[in-house]
């Protein structure tokens, strides 16, 4: 049985880096941008294409693991019954996963690929740059975005609840480098996971809080700058620090399934009452356009013309899901146990990516109608402050300021349940893979994440916060190419396992049949001779 034995060199470690980056942030914001510049300028010129090419393998595998013979392999004991109901379980996955994203993403990204169209394949302003604004939208936030998660989470459940082991990034290591994770290599991997999931979270927090300064500028009138997003930041922490000290059951369980509820009620209410005919072709348009080109998408750079648009749009969301897939692969490899793993890669790849779908077509949906034909103005609102677009968008309702503040408060609820997840896992990894970590490790992560998102938004706002993103995520990149192959070598082996113990106990069936045939012809034998 596992324990929590306390901190240790990982936490000790992770605190130290995330220290010095804050004090570099405070006291030499300059030194820190243009560090985090130049990086990002080497990370994108020479490894672009990796971004691309490891996003789209971690998709094909999850595939082909769920549709093998794998799938049929249980996240725990064989037979032993899942942890969550089916519709909890997808809640506090879409929840964990991409809500904030969703919320400031769903008409900011279309409306500005139809200001400035992707890789110049449409003039801008028209439907052709409209119809490329819903498909690369449905790109960036569907399959390939989920696989990232769902390798880390796969990789972690199954040592955690398969084979019994602590739930840390290096135990998905064991197959391939045996006890060598137990020292200081494994300390190693699961230091730079948790510095890499700070980074992604702290990116999340900067960009619902951005979103929420936006909304309170709409509802309420509140200014709309910096000094307002920290004071925001803070109510917002003490909120989910005090979330963070409940358990998982009643912390983030209860907020996800109010999220679900609130955002679905959301979601139909825009659907009827928008334009809901233009809406539904305009989904089918995309969901054609999506499937048709999502090999060309997949692997698509520019050596030609040297634009810098898959740097700042595809590989940005590819590493930002990568940053974030410790944290979220971690959650929810934590509320997974007992489903099999088909079930798992079919929930967290296929049925979030279907509600994704119905989120952009219906709110960037709408917001282009309100565009073409209404001229609504929605595109210079995003070009002028990106995530004014929401707000904006929602004032051409019925009840815009009913609705305007339901969607703040949605926002908020997204915001806190992310935040809140992530000191769980957070404390999981810095306290030896423990399921309920100490409070106040968890309170100390939780500050943390503020402190970082702070220096952020402080430091350039959505730039700084899509810069390291990219930059964080390309060593834990590397790490998860090494974990997917980990993983089937220990699937494998289990299979083996599997089929030699039943060819044991076939081999020891056949010889009891045949032991009782030999017996019975004796017997016929004696009784003949007898007669």
């Amino acid at each position: 049985m596992l324990t929590n034995k306390g901190p240790g060199w990982v936490f000790t470690i992770s605190v130290a880096v995330l220290a010095f980056f804050v004090g570099l942030g405070i006291f030499m914001p300059d030194v820190l941008a243009q560090s985090s510049e130049q990086a990002l300028n080497f990370t994108t010129s020479h490894f672009g294409w990796l971004y691309l090419f490891a996003t789209t393998g971690f998709l094909v595998f999850c595939v082909c693991v769920g549709l093998s013979d794998y799938g049929h392999i249980r996240l725990g004991a064989d037979g032993e019954a899942p942890e969550f109901s089916y519709p909890t379980w997808l809640g506090m996955i879409f929840s964990a996963g991409m809500g904030v994203g969703l919320v400031f993403w769903g008409i900011a990204e279309p409306m500005t690929h139809y200001m400035d169209p992707p890789l110049g394949r449409a003039d801008a302003q028209t439907p052709e740059a409209a119809r490329l604004g819903l498909q690369y939208s449905l790109f960036h936030w569907g399959f390939h975005q989920w696989a990232n998660f769902a390798v880390v989470g796969l990789a972690i459940a199954y040592v955690r609840f398969r084979q019994q082991r602590p739930g840390l990034i290096s135990e998905t290591f064991r197959a391939s480098l045996g006890d060598r994770v137990d020292g200081g290599l494994g300390h190693g991997i699961n230091v730079l996971a948790v510095v890499s999931t700070v980074f992604g979270v702290a990116t999340t927090l900067g960009l619902g809080i951005i979103q929420i300064n936006s909304g309170l500028e709409s509802v309420a009138g509140v200014e709309f700058g910096v000094q307002q997003q920290l004071f925001i930041l803070g109510g917002i922490t003490i909120v989910f620090l005090l979330c963070a000290l409940m358990p998982l059951e009643s912390g983030v369980r209860y907020v996800s399934d109010a999220n679900m509820v609130l955002a679905a009620l959301l979601l139909l209410f825009v659907f009827f009452l928008g334009p809901t005919d233009f809406i539904t072709a305009a989904m089918t348009n995309a969901i054609g356009d999506y499937f048709s080109n999502m090999m060309g998408m997949s692997l698509a750079m520019t050596p030609y013309t040297g634009d810098d648009w898959v740097e700042r749009w595809t590989i940005f969301y590819w590493a930002w899901g990568l940053s974030w897939a410790p944290f979220v692969g971690s959650f929810i490899a934590r509320i997974s146990r007992g489903r099999t793993i088909r079930e798992f890669v079919l929930g967290v790849i296929g049925v979030p990516v279907l509600l994704s779908i119905l989120w952009f077509s219906t709110f960037g949906g709408m917001a282009i109608y309100f565009e073409l034909f209404q001229d609504a103005a929605i595109g210079d609102a995003v070009v002028h402050e990106m995530s004014s677009a929401l707000f904006t968008t929602l004032d051409h309702l019925p009840l815009s300021q009913v609705i305007g503040v339901m969607m703040l408060v949605l926002i908020i609820m997204f915001v806190i349940t992310s935040a809140n997840s992530a000191t769980f896992v957070l404390g999981m990894f810095t306290s030896r893979g423990v399921l309920a970590p100490s409070r106040w490790i968890r309170v100390c992560w939780g500050v943390l994440q503020v402190l970082v998102a702070a220096v952020l938004l402080l430091s350039g706002g959505l730039a700084a916060l899509q810069t390291i993103s990219i930059v964080a995520a390309f060593p834990f990149m590397v790490l998860m190419i090494f974990m997917a192959t980990s993983l089937l070598k220990a699937l494998r082996t289990e299979m083996r396992q599997k089929e030699l113990h039943e060819a044991i106990l076939q081999e020891r069936l056949q010889r009891m049949v045949d032991d009782h045939d030999a017996t019975k012809h004796e017997e016929v034998l004696v009784e003949s001779d007898t007669r």
